[in-house]
């Protein structure tokens, strides 16, 4: 700096004090990054351990590869109901996108679309999972968690994997059941027979 700089400088920085009390070695180192166990205790804390205060458990859940298609069906579901389900033969009423959410978010708002579904009276629904590429700690991770909860929840008879044109093996059609005001409607029809 030349001198007119450097006077200019000390004039505008001469009300400037210290910050008392801290030398270089009393700062905080930043945090590492939390281990895998330590994110796994801090999940257990939050949840009673199993992570499944809402009916729905987060613990055993199998790799799913990012291309595998998955699908699921109750014991009951008709072969013929399914296989239209997998051909995606029905009409898609409700549509769900989980992509860019955590885990712990993908499940809840899983369970409030289920909800919702049931309160309307949705039948055949679309979530798009994604397929997990890019996951840590594995590929597809979000899939496989999905893959793992749906058949937990009671409200859903099956669900199978969307045909590519409804997002492919990063989508599930979802089969859902009836809700009162259509079983009643269904055995009426049955009754005039």
């Amino acid at each position: 700096m030349q001198s007119n700089e450097m006077d200019e400088f000390l004039h505008a920085m001469a009300d400037v004090k210290p910050i008392g009390g801290q030398d270089k070695h009393s700062l905080r180192q930043p945090k590492s990054t939390p281990t895998e166990a330590q994110l796994a205790r801090r999940h257990a804390a939050q949840t009673d351990g199993s992570g499944d205060r809402d009916g729905v458990s987060d613990q055993g859940v199998a790799p799913v590869e990012p291309e595998d298609p998955i699908g699921f069906a109750r014991d009951g579901v008709q072969h013929g109901v399914y296989k239209n389900l997998r051909l995606g033969k029905y009409q898609v009423d409700a549509r769900l996108d989980l992509h860019g959410l955590s885990v712990a978010q993908a499940k809840q708002t899983l369970l409030q679309f289920i909800r919702d579904c049931q309160r309307v009276e949705v039948r055949t629904a679309l979530v798009l999972h994604g397929k997990g590429m890019h996951t840590r700690p594995f590929k597809g991770l979000l899939k496989s968690y999905v893959a793992h909860w749906l058949p937990q929840m009671p409200e859903v008879l099956a669900y199978h994997s969307a045909l590519k044109q409804h997002g492919g093996n990063g989508a599930v059609y979802l089969l859902l059941k009836k809700g009162e005001r259509q079983k009643s409607e269904n055995r009426e029809r049955h009754q005039k027979r």
